[in-house]
This record gives structure tokens, C-alpha cells and sequence, in this order.
């Protein structure tokens, strides 16, 4: 552990030199990152200290189809990869926000600049960096024995040495330490699961086959209760909800519609286009395909080694700390620091380039009022760091605050719900207008807490019936979709759209497909074609990875050859028609 905490600091003091040039340096690396650090780092990122627990409780509870609740979000990812990689590299912007006011002109576009850069930079951020806390604070206190009140001391230090190469080292130190820490969690992760897997209360694969309910091994839910069988038992309006809505419609961070976050921060600092886009695409292959067979297999342990655990999520700690020999279990903890810290640094470094180029330079001290560039340069700098810091207060602040991660990923996705749409259709329709996405952006707010506050209390008095029909369809995310996206589709068809100069001068500068017709000669919708075929072709091929990789685990051999089959043919029309199309 004390080697892994020098080895980060270690790679932050290298970094340190050159993330003190000036913002582009701190914030997105001078534009020079290889697309497999690039990669690797959002990744990394992903892989947080609550991630393992997560995927466990999911598959203890659900069986493998569980993990539909966050496989469904492969298609937004594969959109990201294809249509919107390569823009966000071509736009020549520091941060997401920044694109605001690239996209749309005068006071609505800079009010939403700045709100987004409070609401993301601050509010929402600090609830990610709390809840990634929470799940560390669990891990500490069962593997130690730690008491709740204390615990926080201990995730504290860990933060604080996370903060101090974030601060020095900005995004280069960043993304390094993400790649160390991404090899380090997923080196652990692959021993926990051959060692719980051999043990003698398990029997290995075919023990384990044997143990647990036959439909724990499913890959697609049951939407018949009587088939359930330790398999997740969904009603067709939720299924719907997951596969057909959500991905689209929703923000939620990391799978932001079109691009956004950190992972629009790792696609600008890129050194090209095509790295830009092959980072995101590796990204989401080994999001999807690589890191979740280690995990379930553990998750579906702990159904055998525990079968009387009432929190399912801390079955994978228990088996750490049980079944791992002393040095292995050093090394799984020190797994976890990594996810943990991977997440940390990259929330740190995003953060504080919102609250340093979207608000402080923008609107508090712009770079007007410097003498010359550099002098600017190096003030940024060091705000950037001290923003750094003072994050990490603020969700040191919060933690305690936090009592269920789930709830505060319920009250993210629906105050996002029918935003996607719009960060979509901003780069392919010049019809979109500043107006739109404010309007997007608020009226899921006002929609969910009428949901929460009068509609849901109502119904449970008046109609108990409706009501329960009313959650298990996921009505409420439909219906804040569905309001929140006529409102802002009657805004813009109603309002006016951005200064036609405005226009151009993004259309030139980003050269984007769709409907720029008032702006361009060439069909943009002829563009589009090739990326739509690498999209569909990237989403099968990736769910045929996971599916052949899981049926070979599980022994289920001609299933993985079909499955093997379909990867293969998929990837091929997705590499073939990537190389056709080179813009």
C-alpha cells in the first residue's frame, strides 16, 4: 500500500512541470494524448471504488441480466464514438462547456454556460465524488472492522494524496496514474475471481454452475415472474425504458448523450481526430466486454458462500477479506485505492476546468484584465489548483450527507430525462437554439419534483392500484421524457434560431453532418449513412464479445461460437466501413 500511494505521487511530481505551462497543458494535456491513454483513462475513470460492490449486489439479487441496468447504455456510448468523437477534437474548445457559447451567441447561451458550470462543476460533481466515498467508506469498515464514525478519516488521507498529484500534475499525471491504478484493480479483480471460484464451498465453474438457480445465468431478463428462477424479472415498459429510452434521452455522468464530462475531456485532448474516436471506441468495448466477467463471477459466489447476507454489495468485500491469503488481500485493497483514486483525480481535474474556464475566467476575472497572456496563463493555473482543493473539501463535506447511492442515481437520471436529445441534435440541426437547451436543461427539474412532491403522493393515497402499475412501468422517467422533450421541441419550432453569422462561423469551424443546409451545398445527411453503419455494427459486435466471453466462462461452448461468429462479422463491417470513411 505505501508503495502504490509513492508511485502516484511519484508519477504527479513528474507531470508537475509541465501542467504548470498554462491551462491547455493543465487541463487537456496540450492536445497530445495517444488514443490508448486516452482510453485507458476513461476506463480507469469508470472503474470507481463502488463499481465491483455494485455489479455484486446486481447479480446476487438479479442474476447476470441485472447488468442490463447499465448494459443498455452501449448504444449511447457507440453514438458518442462514432458521430460526435471526432467534432468534440475538430471544435478546438477547452472544456464542454466551452462549446455553449461556440454553439449558440449572447445572454441565454453565456447564462447557460454559467449555471451548467455551478450545476456540473459543483453540485453534481460533489455528489459523485461523495458517493464514490461512501462506497470506499463501506469497503474500509468491513475489511477493517472500522467504526462508521471514523472511517472518514481513513477515505480522507486517501483523498488528500489524490488531490495533492491531481493539483500538481493536471491531466497528464491523470491519466497516467489512470492507466497504473486500471492494470493494478483489474490485475486484483481476475485473482479474487479464480481464487473464490476454487475454493471448496464453490467447487469451481461447474460447482458454482450447480449451486446457484439456473436463472442466475441468464443473460436476458424474464419478463414472466413464473421464469424467474434467480434471474431478473422486468416488465416489458421498464425493459423498454432501459434499452429504447434511456441511453437517448437521459444525462447521467460518464454516459453523457453525444459526449460530455470527462469523457469529452479525454476525446479533446486527443492528439487527432481519429485518436480522439478510437480512444472512445476502446473505451467502450473494454468498459462493456473486458472489465464485468471478474466481477459476476465473484457476484455469483457470494450466493454460495453467503447465502444469508442481507446487503448482497458487501459479499465481495467478505470475500476478500475471507478467502485471500495475506499479500493477495493487500493487493486487492490496494485494487480498490486505485478504482477509487482513478475516479477521484479524473473528478478533481474535470471539475476544476469548468470552475476555472466556464466561471472564474469567463465571468469573474477574464483575461482582459491581465497584461499579457502568460501572466494570465500561470493565475488560471493556480486557481485550477486551488479549485482542485477545494472540491476535495467539498466532498469530504457531503459524504456523511449521502444515505443511498441508488436514490441519488434515481434523482440524477430523471432530472436529466429528455436533456439527451437536444445534446445531440445541437451538432447536426442549426435549428437548435440556446433557448432549447435551457429549456431542456430546467423542465426536468420542475417535472420530477411534481412527480415526487404531488402526483406520486396522490396516487398512492387515491389510486394504490395505478400507482404500483405507475413504478413498475418507470412512468415518472416517461413522462418527465415526454414533457420535458415537447417543451423544448415547442421552443425551438416557436422561438427564433441563432444569428445566422453565428451559425456560419461554427459550421465552418466544426464542419458537422446533419441538416446545416442554410450553411452548406453538400448533402449532410449523405455523411451520415457510414456512420450509422459503424454504430450498428460496434453495438452488435460488442454485445457478441460479451455474450461469447460469458458463454465460454460458463461453459457453454456452442454458444460462444455463435456468439464468437457474430463478433466477428460485426467488427469486420464496423473496421470496413471505418477505413471507407476517413472524415
Amino acid at each position: 500500500m505505501a508503495a502504490y500511494f509513492a508511485l502516484s505521487l511519484g508519477i504527479g511530481l513528474y507531470y508537475r512541470k509541465r501542467a504548470g505551462k498554462n491551462t491547455d497543458e493543465f487541463f487537456l494535456g496540450g492536445r497530445s494524448m495517444p488514443w490508448y491513454l486516452a482510453g485507458l483513462s476513461m476506463v480507469a475513470t469508470t472503474f470507481a471504488a463502488d463499481t465491483p460492490l455494485a455489479v455484486t449486489e446486481l447479480v446476487a439479487t438479479k442474476g447476470i441480466s441485472g447488468n442490463w441496468l447499465w448494459w443498455n447504455m452501449l448504444a449511447g456510448g457507440m453514438l458518442t464514438t462514432f458521430f460526435f468523437a471526432r467534432l468534440w477534437r475538430r471544435a478546438g474548445i477547452l472544456t464542454e462547456l466551452e462549446f455553449i457559447e461556440l454553439r449558440y451567441a449572447g445572454k441565454p447561451a453565456a447564462f447557460l454556460r454559467g449555471f451548467k458550470a455551478v450545476w456540473l462543476g459543483i453540485i453534481m460533481n460533489v455528489l459523485i465524488i461523495a458517493w464514490v466515498n461512501v462506497a470506499l467508506n463501506a469497503i474500509l469498515s468491513v475489511f477493517f472492522g472500522i467504526p462508521e464514525d471514523e472511517v472518514l478519516l481513513y477515505t480522507a488521507a486517501a483523498m488528500i494524496v489524490t488531490a495533492g498529484y491531481s493539483a500538481i500534475s493536471g491531466i497528464w499525471g491523470v491519466a497516467v496514474t489512470d492507466a497504473v491504478q486500471f492494470v493494478i484493480a483489474m490485475t486484483g479483480c481476475v485473482i479474487l475471481a479464480v481464487l473464490v471460484l476454487e475454493t471448496p464451498q464453490v467447487g469451481g465453474m461447474e460447482g458454482l454452475i450447480q449451486k446457484i438457480p439456473p436463472g442466475s445465468l441468464n443473460f436476458f431478463p424474464s419478463f414472466s415472474a413464473g421464469q424467474q428462477n434467480g434471474g431478473m424479472v422486468i416488465s416489458l415498459g421498464a425493459f423498454f425504458a432501459f434499452i429504447g429510452v434511456q441511453w437517448w434521452a437521459s444525462w447521467y455522468p460518464g454516459a453523457e448523450p453525444g459526449g460530455g464530462g470527462y469523457v469529452a475531456q479525454r476525446m479533446m485532448s486527443a492528439k487527432t481526430e481519429k485518436d480522439s474516436m478510437l480512444a472512445t471506441l476502446f473505451f467502450q468495448m473494454a468498459h462493456y466486454c473486458l472489465r464485468p466477467w471478474p466481477w459476476i463471477i465473484v457476484g455469483l459466489a457470494t450466493l454460495v458462500l453467503y447465502p444469508n447476507l442481507d446487503d448482497k454489495k458487501l459479499g465481495y468485500v467478505m470475500a476478500m477479506k475471507d478467502y485471500l491469503p495475506p499479500g493477495l488481500r493487500g493487493l486487492l485493497l490496494v485494487a480498490f485505492f486505485a478504482a477509487y483514486m482513478s475516479t477521484i483525480a479524473t473528478q478533481l481535474n474535470w471539475g476544476a476546468s469548468y470552475l476555472v474556464n466556464d466561471l472564474y475566467a469567463r465571468f469573474i476575472k477574464p483575461q482582459s484584465r491581465f497584461s499579457e497572456t502568460a501572466q494570465a496563463q500561470k493565475h488560471y493555473v493556480q486557481t485550477g489548483k486551488l479549485m482542485t482543493i477545494l472540491l476535495m473539501a467539498l466532498g469530504l463535506a457531503v459524504t456523511p450527507m449521502i444515505k443511498s447511492i441508488s436514490a441519488v442515481w434515481e434523482i440524477i437520471i430523471e432530472c436529466g430525462a429528455g436533456l439527451g436529445l437536444v445534446l445531440i441534435l445541437r451538432w447536426y440541426w442549426w435549428r437548435i437554439s440556446a433557448w432549447a437547451e435551457i429549456t431542456a436543461t430546467m423542465v426536468p427539474f420542475i417535472v420530477f419534483l411534481s412527480c415526487k412532491l404531488l402526483l406520486e403522493p396522490y396516487l398512492k393515497i387515491h389510486h394504490p392500484d395505478f400507482f404500483s402499475f405507475y413504478e413498475d412501468q418507470k412512468l415518472s422517467f416517461f413522462l418527465t421524457t415526454g414533457i420535458t422533450t415537447l417543451s423544448w421541441i415547442l421552443v425551438t419550432l416557436i422561438g427564433k434560431p441563432e444569428p445566422t453569422a453565428h451559425l456560419s462561423s461554427f459550421y465552418n469551424r466544426v464542419n458537422p453532418p446533419g441538416n446545416w443546409r442554410p450553411f452548406s451545398t453538400e448533402n449532410g445527411f449523405g455523411r451520415l449513412k457510414s456512420l450509422f453503419v459503424c454504430w450498428i455494427s460496434a453495438i452488435t459486435g460488442t454485445y457478441s464479445l460479451l455474450f461469447a466471453s460469458g458463454s465460454l466462462l460458463f461453459l457453454r461452448y456452442s454458444d460462444a461460437l455463435l456468439w464468437a461468429l457474430l463478433a466477428i462479422i460485426s467488427l469486420f463491417i464496423m473496421v470496413r466501413t471505418m477505413n471507407k470513411d476517413k472524415k
